[in-house]
């Protein structure tokens, strides 16, 4: 609402904003910029999109881009959510539509996350609600009485004057910046709120929320209307159907403000013939032809005819991974992107369907045609519907290289008679449904850890107490290790289910005694005959850390050959049993009484990317090409473990938990990582050290005065405290340690700074932890936590303060001991040993002693 504006800085490359303005108006900033860095000029460059332009020219869109952000506080429920400065983001997604009220609807739609669809609220929002409601709905000057429920439950009362000095108070507490903002305000315009007062609340432009005051007055409407929204021989329902269906909401949503089933909306707007267009993103307005298979949908469109016809046969939809989130990210684009790709070299057209304007896979080229879409039934539903010409059979669609979203939506594609190219339900089913796992698992007799399935929160505490705690709480259809956590006790587990959000008969939870041991990761390529397995990956903290925060070694290190056999001769009869084709996932405890199968997974999982690439086996390519009707001998594969190649290669997670205030850095079975590195060399030590390193998990090399090292080991931990204490004062660290742990290391003859410990009443032998933290001596902190029930878990306010400190703090002893391993000056020199992919995998096998 003014002319004036600031520069506030400018950065001579692209950003992070680049990708998205690449793929909101089609320009492809990158490719233009690589080749004006060898001496092109804009008008020497073609314009790739519409083939017959230059890049000199300034894209003019027919359409608006919304792109919203994905937040991570459905795994870090405790973190400061407020908004500011530093961005707390794991990924994005991004929407196109007409206008903004219909491209915002379809970017809530696309964000995938429990309760942010466009009619989400949080039930605790409700006293807010009800307060500046009373105060500012309806008309301000009349001084009429006001009631409303608080926080506590109470019944409240006053009068609309007497709360003018103390509603603006609230409101603006309210609707400060934070990742719920957009909701609150929308709740807010339900309930009669004026846009001006929330304007002057938040700052927000006028034009903004009158957009979103559009759609909240549709909403009104459609509810209103109730169930005739459902019956297509009610001219008025259509025709607000149509409005609504413009203003981009989902049926879905419709079917929840009518109070009907979402089928009954689609049946009513198929039976009418209201189907979104498909308008092609051009740069240029459709001023010029284009040559880009790149579409979004619009109802505007609706009714016009098709800017392109069908893809020809034979082709198939892939299903993207959407927006990045922790457990789900670009590991799964690359699989999407592998997937497309192995289609059109077999002669297939490529459909793409995703949301995520940060991926390969949106890009224009990397398939034969891209849809910019939410990943919901129905957009995927009217995408099929758009790609299958008259007398066709529907476009089958590949389900097992986005994660988990594709998976998920593969019943209702399934119900709606799409074929799921390369996946079979049942496999899915089984699998993903821990009660007939479970089953499975006992009718092979593989073992498992002592468990059983609960279907309400009854169950769970009777099952919890015939097998002993602790207990590690395991829902179905999650990823991530979403809602999955260990339980100390009968209170913890009644957190945790509640955390789990829904216990019930047909999403039971799994819970299992927690076993101690060493975790095996295991990818394969089936294709319902031989079974082959590129590699086995062996992690490096004991189980129970998530496997995408632990730091894995290829090929195994410390795990038996003997075990090795039994964990291979199990993925083997497990994928049969199931039936499953393609890639498949599964993780294994082995311990000293056996090996024990923990799930299954038959998708791409997160380590598909990582073996693909050491071990040069193209595991999607095969799937891909198993789905097609290809076996693996015909592929020049056989079934079983492959022999490894001569190197060793670990993956170490990278975090982002320094991003995030109040998230305890403590790993566990919840994934926190928000991506992974790659450490290759001959020797283990070395290639440990380079994954390290490069994921920062390397606490600062001291300087001549040596830096200080800050421990406080949990019981279990302490037999390797004499390897980390040698470490740490090789590498020129001096120890400083709480009561209990510097006890153990003055057995082992280590020497140590006495510390008190958090909590200690004043006057407790050592100096304050906490003032030790902040007084910059400190380089690194090992807090490994107590395995108990309690209100810090063992000092999580230790591991708060050194985070906040911006200090290196570890949770797992043996990525402790593996860290401190990395400073060794005797392997420093080799740290940069550099070779090519290829020319790691050709070498001779060849381990330094």
């Amino acid at each position: 609402d003014s002319t004036e504006y600031a520069v506030i800085e400018v950065n001579p490359r692209v950003s992070r904003s680049s990708a998205l303005a690449s793929k909101a108006t089609g320009y492809p900033i990158a490719r233009v910029a690589a080749q004006i860095a060898i001496g092109r000029r804009l008008a020497e460059i073609p314009n790739v999109v519409t083939g017959t332009t230059v890049a000199a020219f300034e894209p003019a869109l027919d359409y608006v881009v919304v792109k919203l952000p994905r937040f991570p506080f459905d795994k870090f429920p405790s973190a400061d959510r407020t908004l500011g400065s530093q961005m707390k983001a794991t990924g994005e997604v991004m929407a196109i539509d007409r206008t903004f009220g219909s491209a915002l609807n379809k970017a809530l739609r696309g964000l995938e996350q429990a309760g942010v669809g466009p009619l989400a609220e949080d039930p605790t929002w409700r006293p807010a609600f009800d307060y500046l409601a009373a105060v500012y709905a309806g008309d301000r000057d009349a001084d009429e009485p006001i009631r409303w429920i608080d926080e506590t439950g109470e019944a409240c009362e006053s009068t609309r004057h007497a709360q003018r000095s103390a509603a603006p108070i609230v409101l603006r507490s309210f609707v400060a910046p934070s990742d719920s903002r957009l909701w609150r305000i929308l709740g807010l315009l339900r309930r009669g709120v004026p846009e001006a007062t929330i304007r002057e609340a938040t700052g927000i432009g006028a034009w903004f929320l009158a957009e979103m005051g559009r759609n909240v007055a549709l909403e009104a409407r459609v509810a209103a209307l109730g169930d005739r929204l459902g019956d297509a021989a009610d001219a008025e329902a259509m025709t607000l159907l149509a409005t609504a269906k413009r203003a981009g909401f989902g049926d879905r949503e419709l079917a929840g403000l009518a109070g009907i089933e979402p089928g009954a909306v689609r049946d009513a707007r198929t039976a009418v013939g209201l189907r979104p267009g498909y308008a092609m993103v051009d740069t240029c307005a459709a001023e010029f032809a284009a040559e880009t298979p790149y579409f979004y949908a619009t109802y505007a469109a609706a009714g016009s005819a098709p800017e392109a016809p069908a893809v020809a046969r034979p082709a198939a939809l892939v299903i993207g991974s959407g927006p990045v989130r922790i457990g789900q990210g670009i590991e799964f684009d690359y699989c999407a992107v592998q997937a497309a790709d192995t289609l059109r070299r077999s002669g297939w057209q490529a459909v793409m369907i995703n949301s995520n304007p940060e991926t390969v896979s949106t890009d224009f080229d990397a398939s034969s045609r891209l849809y910019f879409e939410p990943l919901d039934p129905e957009s995927v539903r009217s995408v099929l519907d758009a790609e299958t010409a008259p007398g066709e059979g529907t476009l089958p669609a590949m389900v097992q290289f986005g994660g988990q979203t594709p998976l998920n939506l593969a019943a209702s594609l399934a119900a709606a008679g799409v074929p799921l190219l390369g996946a079979d339900l049942e496999a899915i089913d089984q699998a993903e449904e821990r009660t007939r796992f479970a089953a499975l698992l006992d009718r092979l007799g593989i073992p498992q850890p002592e468990g059983g399935v609960a279907h309400s929160v009854e169950e769970a505490l009777t099952l919890a107490e015939r097998i002993g705690y602790p207990v590690i709480v395991r829902p179905s259809f999650v990823i991530g290790g979403l809602a999955i956590d260990f339980c100390y006790s009968p209170a913890d587990l009644v957190r945790q289910l509640a955390a789990a959000t829904v216990v019930d008969p047909d999403r039971p939870v799994r819970i299992d005694r927690y076993l101690e041991g060493v975790e095996v990761d295991v990818d394969a390529v089936s294709d319902g005959v031989d079974v082959l397995i590129p590699g086995l990956l062996e992690h490096v903290e004991r189980a129970g850390v998530h496997s995408g925060d632990s730091v894995g070694v290829f090929p195994p290190q410390w795990v038996s050959e003997g075990d090795r056999e039994l964990v291979v001769a199990t993925m083997e009869r497990i994928v049969l049993a199931l039936g499953a084709r393609g890639l498949v996932n599964a993780q294994f405890i082995v311990r000293e009484d056996g090996v024990y199968l923990i799930e299954v997974n038959p998708r791409a999982s997160r380590t598909v990317p990582f073996l693909s690439k050491v071990t040069g086996v193209p595991m999607v390519e095969l799937a891909v090409r198993i789905a097609l009707g290809a076996t693996l001998r015909e592929l020049g594969w056989s079934g079983g473990l492959l022999p490894p190649p001569p190197l060793v290669a670990v993956k170490a997670p990278a975090f982002s938990t320094a991003k995030l205030r109040g998230v305890d850095p403590s790993v566990g079975p919840g994934m926190q990582s928000t991506g992974e590195v790659i450490g290759i060399h001959e020797d283990p030590r070395v290639a440990l050290a380079k994954a390290l390193l490069g994921a920062a998990l390397v606490p600062p090399r001291p300087g001549i005065e040596g830096g200080l090292a800050l421990l406080t080991i949990a019981d279990r931990d302490k037999a390797e405290l004499p390897r980390l204490a040698r470490a740490l004062l090789a590498a020129g660290y001096r120890l400083a340690a709480t009561p209990g742990t510097a006890e153990a290391l003055a057995a082992a003859g280590f020497a140590s700074r006495l510390v008190a410990k958090a909590g200690a009443p004043e006057g407790s032998p050592g100096e304050g932890i906490f003032a030790l933290i902040a007084s910059g001596e400190v380089g690194l902190v090992v807090n490994t936590p107590t395995p108990q029930s309690g209100a810090v878990r063992d000092a999580a306010d230790i591991r708060l303060a050194a985070t906040a400190e911006g200090i290196l703090c570890l949770t797992a002893i043996e990525t402790a001991v593996a860290a401190a391993e990395a400073l060794d000056p005797a392997i420093a020199d080799r740290l940069a040993d550099v070779r090519s992919l290829a020319e790691w995998r050709a070498l001779e096998a060849a381990v330094p002693a």
